[in-house]
């Protein structure tokens, strides 16, 4: 859990005048977010500077935010499990099977109801939540590590969607559900846009604000101390990857309407991405850290660097180099900064 900042200033001095505005700044600047945040910035400017015709430009703009939509949702889940000290590597793979339970669902039911579409998302986020339950009795309850357990379920959840679609990608998606969520704009900003922002808003302040918060922090820095208070331990982390299953779930939807297909081969790499940003953001894999609006700015990292690289013409392969050499970064800074705090 974060603790308060530590006051670095020098006892007062007789005659000294008081600057008030030094404590402020000195906080900020040291601030693990604010510095990814100037990370950010710099990405933009860098592909503003070198193509300022095609990527400084609304369109542009809007396309980057809807690419990161999806992304945010799973990456919100996934601060969660970090800050447990935990990781899953299934959200790839359980959004992929959400996608295919959702599409198949809204298929069966047949035309452009609302009915039709709800039913949708409830299965999709049905199927996330199963498999994310599954995750946590295999963590918390079978005490199989974490990447063990997630990296099973991600290689079954995708294999058990490839057996159920024969390999051929579901493509009878309600054009109402394309429309309205996948390619619909409230105010000018994309609804998906609107739906991923509402998620890392709600989740963020449970995290920050609420006993399940406290209890999702202290189950990564102090477990013990946690156990010792009364708290079920292993029914508080179950509850964790089941949130993030659930989120991976609406994830998928939100895929399927975006693409108006299930995109089966189009997901191997979100688990690296979404590690990448909630690392990015200031958590730490060894647990007890992470905020969510740091994982939101650590979202757009990875969205503006294959934005970037597109607009550039780079050769797509370029792009998951780049994204494994940032993640490689986050964990390295993340050590430092470990090492830093213990001295």
């Amino acid at each position: 859990m974060n603790a308060p900042l530590a006051t670095t200033d020098a006892p007062a001095v007789e005659g000294d005048e008081p600057q008030p505005h030094r404590r402020p700044l000195s906080a900020i600047v040291g601030n693990d977010t604010f510095r990814i945040f100037l990370a950010l910035l710099t990405l933009i400017v860098i592909f503003s500077v070198l193509r300022p015709n095609a990527f400084p430009t609304v369109n542009n703009a809007l396309n980057v935010l809807s690419d990161a939509a999806v992304l945010l949702v799973l990456a919100v889940g996934a601060t969660y499990v970090i800050v447990t000290a935990g990781i899953d590597l299934s959200v790839g793979g359980v959004l992929v099977f959400s996608s295919v339970t959702s599409a198949l669902t809204m298929a069966a039911i047949g035309g452009e109801s609302a009915g039709a579409l709800l039913a949708g998302l409830l299965i999709a986020l049905a199927s996330g939540a199963a498999w994310g339950l599954l995750n946590g009795i295999l963590v918390a309850r079978a005490r199989i590590p974490a990447l063990i357990a997630t990296l099973a379920t991600m290689g079954a959840s995708l294999g058990v969607s490839l057996l159920i679609t024969g390999g051929v990608d579901v493509r009878d998606v309600p054009f109402s559900l394309v429309e309205t969520v996948g390619s619909g704009t409230f105010a000018g900003i994309p609804v998906l846009v609107w739906i991923s922002g509402l998620v890392a808003v709600v989740f963020g302040v449970v995290l920050a604000q609420t006993r399940f918060g406290r209890y999702t922090y202290a189950m990564g820095s102090n477990p013990e101390a946690l156990r010792r208070t009364g708290v079920n331990n292993a029914a508080h982390l179950i509850k964790v990857y089941a949130l993030a299953g659930t989120l991976a779930g609406l994830g998928g939807y939100l895929s399927v309407a975006r693409f108006a297909t299930t995109t089966l081969g189009g997901h191997s790499s979100d688990n690296l991405q979404v590690i990448t940003a909630v690392v990015l953001g200031g958590a730490s894999l060894f647990g007890g850290r992470g905020v969510v609006v740091g994982t939101v700015i650590g979202v757009f990292i990875p969205a503006v660097l294959q934005n970037g690289f597109v607009v550039l013409n780079v050769s797509p392969y370029w792009q998951q180099v780049a994204i494994g050499a940032v993640l490689v970064g986050a964990v390295w800074l993340d050590q430092m900064r470990r090492r830093a705090s213990s001295r």
